[in-house]
């Protein structure tokens, strides 16, 4: 009887921790929601402003943009995926498709180097005009979010391979998870707002 209390009280502490880490979590997502709305906002004033030079319908391919943005949501789908295996408890299939989810961060990553190196060579980076320095504040402030959050999914990867799915394994990649289809649907309001609508 008293082993069972015990069992109880320890399974209430890491329900609790659990809990905690993840108010945090979405308290840090809520901060983040503040600093990408500011970049929206200057976005949206500053985005007629191209100093007589190109905007973003001559300089933004669409199927490109369409292609990023089906990899990344991919990679978000394989997330959940990643998820669902996590709480069967099957190790494997977690590492296999947060794997997938990895590479496909990845390859966004490397899309979008290529998107702003090609401006930069043809002369558009982010000094020729006020559209453009907030069109590359924007777009690489989620970038720099992905990337981080592929050096965070591949740290553990390490931790299950090494450690496997233990209690605090698990919420990290809950917290992953959350802040991964976080970055989706910023992502989407950027597809939107910068690519739809100032693109075509």
């Amino acid at each position: 009887m008293t082993t069972l209390t015990h069992t109880e009280d320890t399974h209430d502490v890491h329900h609790e921790a659990d809990a905690r880490v993840v108010f945090g979590f979405w308290i840090y997502i809520m901060s983040d929601c503040l600093l990408f709305a500011s970049l929206f906002a200057v976005y949206a004033v500053l985005n007629a402003n191209t100093f007589g030079g190109p905007g973003g319908k001559e300089l933004f391919s669409l199927p490109f943009v369409l292609l990023e943005t089906f990899v990344l949501l991919t990679s978000s789908f394989t997330a959940g995926l990643g998820m669902l295996s996590a709480h069967k408890g099957v190790k494997n299939e977690v590492l296999l498709w947060f794997t997938i989810t990895l590479l496909l961060g990845i390859a966004f990553i490397g899309m979008e180097v290529s998107e702003f190196s090609k401006l930069a060579i043809e002369g558009n980076d982010w000094t020729k005009s006020a559209f453009l320095s907030s069109f590359f504040t924007l777009v690489g402030t989620h970038g720099l979010h992905v990337f981080s959050g592929s050096l965070w999914i591949l740290l553990i990867l390490w931790q299950i391979i090494t450690k496997g799915l233990t209690t605090t394994n698990l919420r990290r990649l809950a917290c992953f998870s959350l802040f991964w289809h976080f970055l989706d649907i910023i992502w989407i309001f950027i597809f939107t707002f910068v690519y739809l609508m100032t693109g075509t």
